[in-house]
């Protein structure tokens, strides 16, 4: 399947069913890119409920032979998959800048990003499979293995649309699990380029299912009697609805949900260094990563110069064509999504916060956002409580560490906090005080490697965490077996 891309190309779009590529039977679906909205990067037909049912079918009669394949042959078909991945990075790289608004560079660094994660539980057969512990009986030992869950459902978000799925994907199907995957229908093209790239690696048919449509199929999904686990990345509403199903159903579900990220400056921090590294943290990708900076809290004593500098580098901040090497930020993904935000940062204004810079987009489209610094007062406001998931950052001073801990802590949510600063006991004082899943010392709040946990804390977060060991938590049950001869 694969194709020569240029500019003006639209990708038809296709099912993977039982390892066959189908179209889909639902209502036409129009992937357009936010740069240019004339510009249809992909269409095809969507699945329809029938095609879900098809799909968990595939899934169900793929299962046993699958869990029956060796851990390091499974592994083979994800480093195969890896490196057409890597071969295809600056075309797919650009598709999903076209798609989805992140930069080309970006675009290529999550493409890249998928491969190495794929490379990473390529080798899972080379590491530790259970343990082993001493009996109190004579001539037992007791062992503890792992079993996969069996059928998987797979429903990923826009704003990674090849990343995500490949860390959820690639340790499903190496712990031996079969999978049925609805991507985010915004973002079609670099699911089907995923799923593309296992397909040519040889991988069976019926383990890897791609059901493209409307997010009413992760309710077939979730309700389905052969579904044995989900796992979710989106929105805090969506995934609530999702874990209450899969509790009625007795399917257990890994849940990545909502941030509010805090980045912490403390006084002595380096401020270029802490400056550089919340540009990016709020700004990059359109401020559209669940990790993304959306608040900032300054000690008063480097507040003023720490702004002043802000605002000096964001003037140098290009907003644009996303495929244009000198454009910093592109798009958020939509124009219902751009307007939302718009009417975030009203609100916030309406409720005493002030406007310290605002970018220029003047003439650049319905889905273009400016970055937008807001400085807050005192008391309640929407910008330091609700997720905008956009190019906003909302500004808090403080006079004490104490301070800034309790305000990066004043939210439910707790996904990620970066926090500058070059005292040693402060770092470790907040390593006991902000209840996060992931913190930053001197580095932005965004950022995930594939080797560790990933996963937030309060309503961030529901079930086991992602990647590295942690990913067999969710993605196995363990059987305690007393091994005793006759």
């Amino acid at each position: 399947m694969t194709e020569t891309m240029t500019h003006t190309d639209t990708v038809p779009l296709r099912l993977l069913i039982d390892g066959e590529w189908i179209d889909g039977a639902g209502a036409g679906l129009e992937s357009t890119s936010p740069a240019d909205p004339g510009h249809v990067v992909a269409a095809g037909g969507t699945a329809t409920e029938a095609d879900v049912r098809s799909a968990m079918s595939a899934a169900r009669a793929a299962a046993s032979g699958w869990a029956a394949t060796p851990m390091a042959e499974r592994g083979s078909y994800l480093a195969r998959a890896a490196a057409i991945i890597t071969a295809n990075a600056d075309a797919w790289g650009a598709e999903l800048a076209r798609e989805e608004g992140k930069t080309a560079a970006e675009g290529k660094g999550e493409v890249l990003r998928a491969a190495q994660i794929l490379t990473y539980y390529s080798a899972e057969g080379d590491r530790l499979a259970g343990d082993v512990f001493s009996s109190p009986r004579r001539g037992e030992q007791i062992l503890v293995t792992r079993k996969p869950l069996g059928v998987v459902g797979v429903i990923t978000p826009f704003n990674f649309p090849i990343a995500i799925p490949a860390w959820k994907i690639a340790p499903a199907l190496v712990f031996g699990n079969t999978v049925v995957w609805k991507p985010a229908s915004t973002v079609p093209l670099l699911a089907l380029r995923l799923a593309q790239a296992l397909v040519e690696a040889g991988l069976p048919a019926g383990v890897l299912n791609l059901v493209i449509g409307p997010g009413s199929l992760g309710n077939e999904i979730v309700n389905h009697p052969d579904l044995d686990g989900l796992t979710f990345t989106g929105s805090t509403g969506v995934g609530r609805k999702l874990a209450a199903a899969a509790a009625a159903a007795g399917v257990p579900i890994q849940a990545e949900m909502g941030g509010k990220n805090a980045s912490v400056v403390l006084d002595d921090a380096d401020v270029e260094l802490a400056v550089e590294q919340v540009l990016f943290g709020a700004f990059r990708s359109t401020g559209q990563k669940c990790t993304a900076t959306s608040r900032l809290i300054l000690q008063e004593e480097i507040a003023d110069a720490f702004l002043a500098r802000l605002h000096e580098r964001l003037s140098e901040w290009k907003t644009g064509d996303p495929t244009d090497p000198s454009v910093h930020m592109g798009p958020v993904v939509s124009g219902p999504a751009a307007e939302q935000i718009r009417a975030g940062i009203a609100a916030s204004i309406a409720q005493g916060a002030v406007v310290t810079f605002e970018g220029d987009v003047a003439g650049l489209g319905d889905a273009f956002v400016a970055p937008t610094v807001l400085e807050l007062p005192a008391g309640e406001n929407n910008a330091w409580s609700e997720e905008f998931f956009g190019p906003v950052l909302a500004v808090r001073r403080v006079a004490t560490t104490e301070q800034a801990f309790e305000l990066a802590n004043d939210s439910e949510y707790g996904l990620s906090c970066a926090l500058f600063t070059q005292d040693l006991s402060k770092a470790l004082a907040a390593m006991e005080k902000i209840d996060v899943g992931i913190l930053h010392v001197n580095s932005e709040s965004a950022g995930a490697d594939p080797h560790v946990p990933f996963g937030g804390a309060k309503k961030s977060g529901y079930g086991p965490k992602e990647q590295g060991g942690a990913a067999k938590e969710f993605f196995t049950h363990t059987t305690t077996v007393y091994l005793r001869g006759a």
